[in-house]
């Protein structure tokens, strides 16, 4: 269980500017970061897929899960410490962790895929996650856009490479998931639903869409 302790002020340092000290307050008086580091979690993102995971046990031992945008490592860690194998990819450099072969490339890349899908060697995966996202402009209506692109990425991919009865788990913005890409997932999936975790703040638009058993893609 994650406390909620002190409140901690930040005064607005010389040469700091204000948001930098609002961020700054904000991680200082977060349970889940100070969670982290108790935990030894590399970021506070890992109880996003912990409490998930309380409800809707996707990741077993002995399963090869797949973690696209896995920087810092927090979701990997996870992942791990349940007993599966992980094949990771982030744009930003992720410091080892045993049990997860990871990789700094651009998802976005065209010979991403097929580098994931050697790392695989061979298997195809259990579980496809995916907290990519895309730098912000603070434009509800441009970054939904945004990210429903990489949620259609990430969902391309995993159609390519999950088993059946496979799940798919992704990161989304406020509104959802919607149009094409939901109505592909409901032809391909036998449930899907959306999820906003406690450890998600709740001023962050996102949410997270939950796909589970994989039939294959229908399209």
């Amino acid at each position: 269980m994650v406390e909620r302790n002190k409140f901690t002020k930040v005064k607005t340092a010389q040469g700091r500017k204000n948001s930098s000290t609002r961020w700054l307050q904000r991680q200082l008086n977060d349970p889940y970061v100070k969670q982290a580091k108790a935990d030894g979690y590399r970021s506070r993102a890992a109880y996003k897929l912990i409490e998930m995971e309380k409800k809707l046990k996707l990741i077993k031992k002995g399963m090869l899960v797949v973690d696209l945008g896995a920087a810092p490592g927090g979701w990997t860690q996870v992942a791990v410490e349940s007993g599966a194998r992980v094949v990771g990819i982030d744009l930003l450099e992720i410091p080892e962790i045993p049990g997860a072969d990871l990789i700094q490339m651009d998802f976005m890349a065209d010979e991403a895929p097929e580098k994931l899908i050697e790392m695989m060697g061979g298997e195809k995966a259990d579980v496809v996650l995916s907290d990519l996202s895309p730098y912000t402009t603070g434009h509800q209506k441009t970054d939904h856009i945004r990210i429903m692109g990489l949620v259609e990425l990430a969902y391309d991919f995993a159609a390519q490479v999950l088993k059946p009865n496979g799940h798919f788990l992704a990161k989304v913005f406020q509104g959802g998931t919607q149009g094409e890409v939901l109505d592909m997932l409901k032809k391909d999936f036998k449930t899907v639903k959306h999820m906003k975790p406690p450890a998600s703040r709740k001023e962050s638009p996102e949410q997270y869409v939950v796909a589970q058993g994989f039939r294959g893609a229908q399209n």
